[in-house]
């Protein structure tokens, strides 16, 4: 299923490539989080809970259109099976089947921007198991200065970063960049070194797709929470906090790959 929002010409389609439990208990994730933010989170939505009191991961990329033309793709799931992500992920993601579903081609999207290096948002760009083979892939220099110096990473590296490089398919930033009319990227790093989020931008109106900025409801609720997973806690937490005034100073809405809902209203 996709969900879309208008921003001025551009539409912004949600579209889910896989969802399941988180692999640890929630409150391992958030370990400062009281019992009273849970209950506001959970509120807020519920959709991120199951029946067993697990938190329930949508793994949801973003793409955003003009028209009928190219489609910028921001973030690629988890992948299918055999992925990066396939020890802790429910893979198969059906990403790709979900992009025709909105209509959107492999063929037609012209960019995958990964907010960041982890497994489950990079998974169908990675070349041997994209179908996305004309796309140019958008990431930070720092990301993949930290993913090169990092064994632990060496998949990441190894199987996406130099094989796209080898194709001419990389495009590495170093700071802001406006990729279309209406589409610009910014740095927020701290969960990883090089995370992005993306602007979806026209006029008055505005649109924040977060990647890992923010993961849970209980930092759209609470921005100052720590997550166990950011690999510069004090870092992710300047981000959270910087894009968040900028998202509720503009009356913007945010996109967040792991909520239960798509778009977030501030």
């Amino acid at each position: 299923m996709s969900l879309t929002y208008r921003v001025g010409p551009l539409t912004v389609i949600a579209v889910e490539d896989a969802a399941g439990p988180f692999f640890e208990p929630r409150s391992a994730a958030f370990p400062t989080a009281t019992p009273r933010q849970w209950a506001e989170a959970d509120a807020f939505d519920p959709d991120a809970l199951t029946g067993e009191g697990e938190w329930l991961l949508r793994f949801r990329s973003y793409c955003v259109r003009i028209g009928d033309g190219p489609a910028i793709l921001i973030d690629a799931g988890i992948g299918p099976a055999g992925s990066l992500a396939a020890d802790w992920a429910p893979v198969p993601g059906r990403l790709p089947e979900a992009l025709a579903e909105a209509g959107v081609a492999p063929t037609d999207v012209s960019a995958i921007v990964l907010t960041h290096l982890h497994n489950d948002h990079m998974g169908w760009a990675v070349p041997r198991d994209s179908p996305f083979t004309e796309a140019r892939v958008v990431v930070q220099q720092s990301d993949v200065d930290a993913y090169a110096a990092s064994r632990e990473w060496a998949g990441q590296y190894d199987l996406l970063i130099e094989p796209l490089r080898a194709a001419g398919r990389l495009e590495v930033l170093d700071g802001d960049r406006v990729l279309a009319p209406g589409v610009r990227v910014v740095p927020t790093p701290g969960h990883t070194p090089g995370h992005q989020s993306v602007w979806v931008e026209a006029g008055d109106e505005s649109l924040l797709v977060t990647g890992d900025l923010l993961v849970h409801a209980i930092q759209v609720l609470h921005p100052d929470l720590a997550y166990s997973s950011d690999m510069d806690p004090a870092g992710a937490r300047a981000s959270r906090l910087r894009m968040v005034e900028q998202v509720t100073s503009r009356g913007a809405t945010m996109a967040v790959s792991h909520l239960g809902m798509p778009f977030v209203p501030h």
